[in-house]
């Protein structure tokens, strides 16, 4: 078996044995972090993990201003459009983040008290983050680099590194420390990727020392300003609710929120691995015209993510004990809607993938900015009237209009390039609606453990006695498409 599956192994391609290591790499990473979430638990309190919480959730939305997020897409074109200067082109783009990093500095030096009042951190953490935000870009342009050219193996071997090194440097820490667990932990996480930053910075730089390229700034100027509102309003949709929940009710509360997010978001380790996958698998069989292939592998892909985000709800209550100690009980009550919208992430997932392939990209910046606005505003009636359990039901009605405009996006796109009928909308809203019912229903039943449990029975008895007929189902309502498409 194992030497079956070596052989198999060695038979793959680069651009496959490199899809197949950033995947693993990106599960350990985040199968790391999800694992040590119960020791920090322990050894902070809701007031201390949620300053972590909150500085997390506002470094990924000022990475946007201080990088324009100069490591993705533009990089990539990049390597391709000067692929004889790209030594150059990597350096161009470190000192183009540089400069702007450090331009943003000095303007938060002028306003530091209007800030840190408007984000809720004291000035250790900005100090902190502005060094982390100089040097660790330089980690991820080596990274895409890394990428681009399928060399994975010393990526593997220092993203696993770090993986496992930020988290025993930061439990160290805040053993150690008395009064100021909260900077032991943020400062020990930054202290990791700093560290590698800063090597990565100098490696960069004596490849070629190309600080400024008129030409170069100004394409990357040109390709990623744009999508600033893109890339803000993907972070909102993740971030904004901690960071609302910490000024408007509470720090404590935003750890609590935070955790239960967390936890309920865990299948996103999974379903994110699966969309790494299956968006190339879809971008090749569009070329090829093979749409029912396409289809009859979503259908599979969409029921096993609903049951998986259904019993991550049912065993809410027992994860929240595994994970975090008893001042965190009340993320019980978060973890059904936030699972639910896993669901929902999945399906825009598929439907933007079709999106990107016809090179649409202006309904992504439409729908991702119409849901994080809305988020924002819902957010802001909701926090206030009911307290941080409604920012879990807020994130599930913008993950749902979210879905739905990028199906409405995918169907106009599929149309008008005469791609047919790529995924099942039937069989997609009927496990939609089936979701949000299943969700109110747990809801209601969170504190009896027998119904929890009976329920679960129930749909692990249903699944088993009907899989041949779930999988037939499936397998029919492909044929019929494959036939009307014809």
């Amino acid at each position: 078996m194992i030497k079956t599956l070596i052989r198999k192994y060695k038979q793959l391609s680069d651009p496959l044995k490199a899809g197949l290591w950033f995947t693993i790499c990106t599960v350990i990473q985040r199968a790391i972090a999800l694992l040590t979430t119960p020791i920090f638990t322990r050894l902070l309190s809701p007031d201390q993990y949620g300053v972590y919480s909150v500085y997390q959730a506002w470094f990924s939305i000022i990475q946007i201003f201080a990088t324009l997020n100069l490591f993705y897409g533009v990089f990539n074109n990049g390597m391709t459009k000067y692929a004889d200067d790209r030594n150059n082109f990597t350096s161009a783009m470190q000192g183009l983040s540089t400069t702007i990093t450090i331009l943003l500095f000095v303007l938060y030096i002028c306003c530091r008290k209007w800030v840190n009042s408007l984000i809720g951190l004291e000035s250790i953490y900005l100090y902190a983050m502005f060094v982390e935000l100089l040097f660790v870009p330089a980690y991820n342009f080596w990274m895409a680099e890394q990428r681009y050219d399928y060399k994975y193996r010393t990526m593997a071997i220092i993203t696993i590194a770090m993986a496992f090194i930020s988290p025993c440097i930061g439990v160290i820490s805040v053993s150690l420390s008395t009064y100021h667990k909260a900077e032991a932990r943020v400062i020990s996480y930054i202290f990791v990727q700093a560290v590698v930053g800063i090597y990565f910075y100098i490696y960069n730089f004596r490849k070629s020392s190309h600080f400024y390229n008129r030409g170069y700034w100004s394409f990357a100027l040109r390709f990623n300003i744009p999508l600033i509102p893109h890339y803000l309003s993907t972070t909102l949709l993740n971030q904004v609710d901690r960071i609302m929940i910490g000024n408007m009710v509470g720090i404590g509360e935003a750890a609590i929120y935070s955790i239960a997010y967390t936890i309920a978001t865990m299948m996103n380790i999974v379903t994110q691995a699966i969309s790494n996958t299956f968006t190339p698998y879809i971008y090749k069989e569009l070329k090829e015209g093979k749409i029912q292939n396409i289809r009859k592998n979503s259908n599979s892909l969409v029921v096993f993510v609903f049951f998986s985000c259904l019993l991550a709800m049912l065993f809410g209550p027992e994860i929240v004990k595994i994970f975090a100690s008893e001042e965190y009980h009340d993320a019980i009550w978060v973890i059904p809607p936030v699972a639910a919208s896993v669901f929902f992430v999945f399906l825009y997932s598929m439907f933007g993938a079709v999106e990107f392939y016809f090179e649409k990209t202006k309904f992504v910046m439409i729908a991702s900015s119409g849901a994080a606005v809305l988020n924002v505003a819902l957010n802001y009636f909701f926090i206030q009237k009911y307290g941080y359990f409604a920012a879990g039901y807020t994130t599930l009605v913008c993950y749902v209009i979210y879905a739905f405009m990028h199906w409405l996006f995918y169907n106009h796109i599929r149309q008008n390039n005469g791609a047919g009928t790529v995924f099942d909308s039937a069989i997609i809203l009927f496990l939609s609606v089936l979701l949000v019912i299943a969700m109110i229903v747990v809801t209601v039943v969170y504190n009896s453990i027998f119904i929890r449990y009976a329920l679960t029975l129930i749909i692990c008895l249903l699944l088993f006695t009907n899989r041949r007929r779930i999988i037939g189902a499936i397998k029919a309502k492909g044929e019929i498409y494959e036939e009307s498409s014809n």
